[in-house]
C-alpha cells in the first residue's frame, strides 16, 4: 500500500515539515511578539494556517513511526484521556501519597467533563497496560486495589514530548518566539507545563466541545488522524472563489487502511460530512477531487487556537517556575 504520508519524493516536503531543531521563527523584533497569546491574536496571524498545516504533517509523520500508539490517541476523547493521564503522572511526588496516576484519580479528573465514562477510563488504562505504554507500580502492602499507582512508559512519554515540541514550534512560528530554544536549555519545561496545559484544556468548553463538523471527525476513533491528513493537504492550496480548498484526489479505502480504520466506517464519516456541506467532491467519479469548505477550516483553526492559548500560558508558567 502506498502510504498517505509522507508525500512522495516528488512533493515539496519543505512545504509541510517543520524541523524540530529550528529555534525561532518570524520577526523577533516585533514588540508584541512575546506578549501572551489570545485566540484572536492567533487567528489574526498570517502564519497560523501554514503553521497548523505543518503541525498536522509532523503529527502524521509521527504516526508512521509508531502507528499503534498514535492510533490509541487518535481521537478527541483519547487525547483528553491521555493528557489527563500524563498530568497525573507528572504531578506525582514521592512525599504525597495522594499524587500520581491511578485509575481512580484519572476517573475523578475526566468524568466530570463528560468526555468519558468510568468504564471508558478503565478500558483506556487496560489497553495502555496491554501494549505496555503504562506499567503498574507495586502497592506498598502488596495489594492490587484500583488506587495502585500506574506509571507511563518511556516510549509513551517521548511520544508526548514530541507532540509538545511540535506545538511549541507552532507557537514560535506564530509570534517569532524562542520557546524551542528555552526548551533545549531546560527540557524540564515539558514536564512542568504539560499538567498545567492539560488541566486548563479540561476546564475549557471551547476545547472540550469541538464545533459540530469538526467534532464529527474528532470524536471518531482515528478521526483525529483523518483531520490531520485533511489539514496537512490544505498547506498546498488556497481557497477558491467559492470558499473551498481543493485537496486533490483522496482514496478513502487507502486512507482507512493507513489509519487502521474500517473502510465502511470512514466512508460513512465522509458521507456525513458531505451532507453537512463541509466537504465535497468535484470531477468524475474515478478522479474526483476532494474539497473542504473555508468555514470548516475556520472552525478547526479557532478550536485549535483555544488549545494553543492554554499551551502558551502553561509554557510561560513553567519557565517562570524555573526562573531564579
Amino acid at each position: 500500500m502506498q502510504p498517505l504520508w509522507p508525500p512522495s519524493p516528488s512533493d515539496d516536503m519543505h512545504d509541510f515539515a517543520l524541523p524540530i531543531d529550528i529555534l525561532s521563527h518570524g520577526n523577533s523584533n516585533d514588540s508584541d511578539a512575546f506578549s501572551p497569546l489570545t485566540v484572536e491574536r492567533i487567528l489574526a496571524s498570517p502564519r497560523f494556517q501554514q503553521a497548523l498545516c505543518d503541525l498536522s504533517g509532523n503529527l502524521l509523520a509521527t504516526f508512521q513511526a509508531n502507528p499503534r500508539l498514535c492510533r490509541a490517541l487518535g481521537s478527541h476523547q483519547r487525547w483528553l484521556l491521555s493528557q489527563a493521564a500524563f498530568a497525573l503522572h507528572f504531578e506525582y511526588h514521592v512525599a504525597n501519597k495522594a499524587s500520581g496516576l491511578t485509575v481512580g484519580r484519572l476517573r475523578d479528573l475526566i468524568t466530570p467533563t463528560g468526555a468519558a465514562s468510568r468504564n471508558t477510563v478503565l478500558n483506556f488504562i487496560e489497553e495502555m497496560r496491554h501494549y505496555r505504554y503504562v506499567r503498574d507500580i507495586p502497592h506498598p502492602d502488596g495489594g492490587r486495589s484500583r488506587r495502585r499507582r500506574v506509571e507511563i512508559s518511556e516510549q509513551a512519554e517521548e511520544t508526548m514530548a514530541t507532540w509538545f515540541r511540535f506545538n511549541i514550534a507552532l507557537l514560535d512560528q506564530i509570534d517569532g518566539g524562542e520557546r524551542q530554544a528555552a526548551l533545549v536549555r531546560d527540557p524540564g519545561i515539558f514536564r512542568r507545563a504539560q499538567p498545567v496545559a492539560a488541566r486548563r484544556c479540561l476546564e475549557d468548553k471551547a476545547w472540550l466541545d469541538p464545533p459540530v463538523a469538526v467534532g464529527l471527525f474528532q470524536w471518531t476513533e482515528s478521526g483525529g488522524l483523518v483531520m490531520d491528513e485533511l489539514m496537512a493537504r490544505c498547506g498546498r492550496t488556497t481557497a477558491n472563489a467559492e470558499g473551498r480548498y481543493n485537496l486533490g484526489t483522496v482514496n478513502i479505502r487507502a486512507m482507512a487502511d493507513a489509519y487502521l480504520m474500517s473502510h465502511t466506517h470512514l466512508q460513512r464519516l465522509f458521507r456525513k460530512a458531505a451532507e453537512m456541506q463541509v466537504i465535497g467532491w468535484e470531477g468524475n467519479r474515478r478522479k474526483a477531487e476532494l474539497w473542504v469548505s473555508a468555514d470548516f477550516l475556520d472552525d478547526y483553526r479557532r478550536w485549535q487556537a483555544a488549545k494553543l492559548v492554554h499551551l502558551d500560558h502553561a509554557f510561560h508558567a513553567a519557565v517562570d517556575v524555573a526562573a531564579p
